[in-house]
Order: structure tokens, then C-alpha cells, then sequence
């Protein structure tokens, strides 16, 4: 594989045009019966290495426009990613306006939601398996307190997601709930993430937005939804939340389920302010991974590590290391080798993995992409 690999405009705006001439119908479940659904095992198995669409649908710090968004997807899908994580924000305003009330009512006619549409339409017609999450939503989590007031909002909100996508195939996975933090509890904070209360709560919205999702009926009762850990949903929290099957929604009987464990351990390595000196190495990497791992067979439920990588804001040298590309494929291999799925983290910031601009032409920065795709 050519790691500098450059994808043209011109390359990309004629794929697009075939796109849509030769799709008849990239999305539905037509042909697919519901008893066809894979579980969540299987899932997480096909859905193997992808990357996050960062920084767009939740924060509004890149264009809202298709033609970047799928120019960006097909260098994805070249270099051998099999899914796409479109983190996106709902509730909670994104460049002035947001794509649902403050009760959860999503506005489906906001051409920002049009253009995610047109994303996840895209991405699934390439079969790429598409992870949609409720992103920051920073007031739910900061004000959350276990009242009918909050949880009706992500009911509100997971039905009509659910609603609106019921018709679609088993490429579209669901995401709960991005990160919980603030009431759900974090490290250095007033509420800890093993208190009663902040377990608590942390289980408590994971099972209403399931049951809002398989409320919905038709393919969503078999579609793959995620969960996540509080504290960020760090991967080290899944003992505390999950100890055992009985705190998962469905309690151990949901074979749609997995969970979603975020990793920027230790952040003095891997934070945006971090330093390369403060690596553990490889070894401990993926020996933490591999914890999670076993945990995640002990009840039964197959793991994805939806967000890791390493973030410079000012010292972006220390990424074009052997260090930092050996950290990447350490995550990316451990997580094949213990049967789990993994979205690296890609902002175009500072965890930045691609460079460029449609009319010039994207590259792999710092060769990160390809180095971790490789297998030993």
C-alpha cells in the first residue's frame, strides 16, 4: 500500500456520481429478514478496526458537507478501516443550533441532520458498519439526577432516533450515550464513579435507552446497541458498573448488546498536554486491554473500544514517533487478538490521523493509519 496515498476530487466527485446512479436502495432491510440479524458478537467481530468522524456532528469544528465527509470515508475504507463512529451531538447546541429540544424531539428537516443522513447513508451503502451515539449533551449529564424530568428526555430522544432508523440493516449500531461524566460521576470531581449514586445512574440511563430503542420494534429489536462505562467511560470502570450480568440492561438475556469502553490511559501520555515520557509501554497496554477483555467474556457481552489515541497540542512532533505509531497498533492488534472491536480517535486537531483538503488531497499523518493496520 502506497502510505501517502492521496485521494483527488475529481476521483472522489466521480465515485459519487456512480454512487448515486447505481444505488437503488444502499439502506434498507428488504432483503434482509430481521432472523438474519447478526448478534453482537458477530458484530463487533465484522466491525474489526474503524475511526471516528470527530469533531463534526458534535462539536462543529469541520465542514457540514458530504462531499468532504465521503471523500474522508473512502480513505478510510481504502487503507482497511471497517466502520465509521459519527459522534454527534442532539440535545445541546452545535454552531448556534441543535438537533433536537430540550424534551428530546429531534427536528428531522435541520439540514445538518439531512447531511449526517446523506453520511450514514453512504457509509453503509460501502458496508461499513456505522456507530450513531448521542455525543457531548453536556446538560444532561451535568444535571442528571435519576427524575422522570431527565429520563424522559432520552427516552424522547432514543424513540425517535430509533424511530426514524428502524427500517435500516444491521449496519447501523446505536450508541447510548457518549462519555458519561458530571452526575455520572469522574475521578477528581465531587461525585466518584464508584459511588452508589453514580453507578447507579449510569446503569439506570443505559437500560432506559435500550428499552426506548426496542420499543421502536421492527430491526431495532435485534439491532446491536452499545453501552458504556461512566467516568468518561473509561475501560477501567467496566468492573465497577459491570460486575456482573445483572446490572445489564436485559440482565445477561440481551444478545444485541455490547459495550463501548473509551482508553486515553495514562492521559499524561496520551492527553493533549501529554508527554511522550509518560508512556507504560506496549506491554502494559495491552496486558490492561486484555483485562477488559476477560471481563467482557465473564458476562458475556463483546467489548468495542470507541475512542483512543494520542492528542499534541503544541508539541505535535513527539506523535511522528515510533512510540506513539507502536502505542496505536498495540490497541488496534490486542483488540483483534482478544476478539474485540476498536474506533481510534480522529479530530483532524490534535489526534489528527489524515492532513490536507478535498481540492489538494488527503495524506496519512505521521504514517499512523497504516503502521497500526498492519498485522504482525
Amino acid at each position: 500500500m502506497n502510505v501517502t496515498m492521496i485521494v483527488k476530487y475529481s476521483t472522489i466527485l466521480l465515485f459519487i456520481f456512480l454512487f448515486f446512479v447505481a444505488c437503488k436502495n444502499p439502506i434498507s432491510s428488504e432483503n434482509e429478514s430481521i432472523i438474519d440479524f447478526p448478534d453482537a458478537t458477530n458484530i463487533i467481530l465484522e466491525m474489526g478496526s474503524g475511526i471516528n468522524l470527530g469533531n463534526v456532528f458534535d462539536l462543529g469544528a469541520h465542514n457540514f458537507d458530504f462531499y468532504e465527509l465521503a471523500t474522508i470515508i473512502t480513505i478510510y475504507e481504502k487503507v482497511g478501516f471497517k466502520h465509521i463512529r459519527i459522534p454527534t451531538t442532539w440535545m445541546d447546541e452545535v454552531n448556534g443550533s441543535t438537533l433536537a429540544d430540550d424534551n428530546g424531539n429531534v427536528d428531522f428537516e435541520h439540514p445538518r441532520f439531512k447531511v449526517l443522513k446523506q453520511v450514514i447513508d453512504f457509509a453503509i451503502q460501502r458496508e461499513l458498519y456505522v456507530v450513531l451515539n448521542t455525543h457531548h449533551e453536556r446538560s444532561f449529564k451535568a444535571n442528571y439526577d435519576g427524575s422522570d424530568y431527565y429520563n424522559s428526555k432520552l427516552r424522547t430522544l432514543w424513540y425517535d432516533i430509533a424511530e426514524y432508523f428502524k427500517d435500516y440493516n444491521h449496519f447501523l449500531i446505536f450508541e447510548i450515550l457518549n462519555e458519561p461524566e458530571g452526575a455520572f460521576g469522574h475521578w477528581g470531581t465531587e461525585i466518584s464513579p464508584v459511588s452508589d449514586q453514580a453507578l447507579f445512574f449510569t446503569r439506570e440511563v443505559m437500560r432506559l435507552g435500550v428499552e426506548a430503542i426496542r420499543a421502536t420494534g421492527g430491526n431495532n429489536l435485534k439491532r446491536t446497541v452499545m453501552i458504556a462505562t461512566n467516568a468518561y467511560g473509561n475501560h477501567n470502570q467496566l468492573f465497577s458498573v459491570y460486575p456482573t450480568p445483572s446490572q445489564l440492561p436485559g440482565k445477561g438475556q440481551d444478545n444485541y448488546l455490547a459495550i463501548q469502553v473509551h482508553s486515553y490511559d495514562p492521559w499524561e501520555f496520551c492527553g493533549e498536554t501529554g508527554d511522550n515520557s509518560a508512556y507504560p509501554g506496549d506491554q502494559i497496554t495491552a496486558n490492561n486491554m486484555r483485562a477488559v477483555a476477560a471481563h467482557g467474556r465473564k458476562l458475556g457481552v463483546p467489548i468495542n473500544y470507541g475512542e483512543f489515541g494520542v492528542g499534541r497540542d503544541d508539541n505535535q512532533l513527539q506523535r511522528n514517533t515510533d512510540l506513539v505509531r507502536n502505542y496505536y497498533r498495540t490497541v488496534v492488534q490486542t483488540a483483534v487478538e482478544e476478539g474485540m472491536s476498536s474506533s481510534v480517535w480522529e479530530d483532524r486537531g490534535w489526534f489528527g490521523l489524515i492532513e490536507g483538503s478535498v481540492e489538494s488531497g488527503f495524506t496519512y499523518k505521521y504514517n499512523i493509519v497504516p503502521y497500526m493496520l498492519l498485522e504482525e
